[in-house]
């Protein structure tokens, strides 16, 4: 892992009111102490609706956790009826947004092309973007996954500076393991993380692939956390369900 500080980042996806959202922070909070901050950066992604909730709870309680977005457009403001904007993320002191989750890629149309505008509007306005790649299940059974894995990643990152890649964050999540139970094994994980981190390299250079962080995300739970962190590979993870627990969540935090 060299001297890349673990991430780990809970998206909670569409779920959680801004009650909730509220509630939900305090108790991870109680749950975890100023050594598990120093070991692993922690994120949490909540709705939109929940953002502003969630800032006041973490800058009122001074909670070293850090906030992030679930998307972001690539303008920053215009006639885009319900769409949000870096400005808007950046003023609620988000630190980071996701960008290109499959889910967005499955559902609302987003390409490679999409993705990158999103990254370059994230670093305009001082965000951080978590890059989402992951094969699907038919394109694994082909063994297209270092095909499909490397284009997302070159074009995803298209155009960026070598500063920029190297204080992003790209996660891999295989599509067939999100929210199906069903995770990839360490070593598999591992492997790809590698070829994502190779891939990175042929984009900027070998000592950015270096120090960027690559996050594994799909079925991650309490039970699986440390095997995939005992890989030379994995960063961190991207966690799905398993983030709506306070209890669970900590406890992969504490992996």
């Amino acid at each position: 892992m060299a001297d890349r500080k673990p991430i780990i980042a809970g998206n909670w996806k569409m779920n959680q009111t801004h009650t909730d959202a509220i509630a939900l922070v305090q108790t991870l909070s109680y749950e975890l102490t100023e050594e598990d901050y120093d070991r692993v950066e922690v994120v949490v992604c909540p709705p939109f609706t929940g953002l502003r909730s969630v800032q006041l709870v973490l800058e009122g309680d001074n909670i070293p956790v850090a906030l992030g977005a679930q998307n972001l457009f690539w303008e920053d403001e215009g006639a885009y009826t319900g769409e949000v904007s870096g400005v808007f993320l950046k003023a609620l002191q988000c630190t980071y947004v996701i960008v290109g989750h499959s889910e967005r890629r499955k559902y609302f149309g987003e390409t490679d092309e999409t993705v990158n505008k999103r990254a370059h509007a994230a670093f305009r306005n001082e965000l951080l973007p978590i890059v989402c790649v992951g094969e699907t299940l038919e394109e694994r059974e082909a063994g297209s996954t270092e095909k499909i894995v490397g284009r997302q990643v070159r074009e995803g990152l298209a155009g960026l500076s070598a500063e920029q890649i190297r204080t992003l964050v790209v996660a891999y999540e295989p599509v067939w393991a999100i929210g199906t139970g069903r995770a990839a094994t360490p070593e598999d994980a591992n492997a790809t993380i590698g070829f994502i981190r190779k891939s990175v390299g042929s984009v900027s250079s070998d000592d950015v692939a270096q120090a960027v962080r690559i996050q594994y995300g799909g079925s991650v739970s309490a039970g699986n956390i440390a095997q995939l962190m005992a890989q030379t590979e994995i960063d961190g993870a991207l966690v799905g369900g398993a983030s709506l627990d306070p209890k669970s969540f900590a406890m992969i935090v504490k992996f």
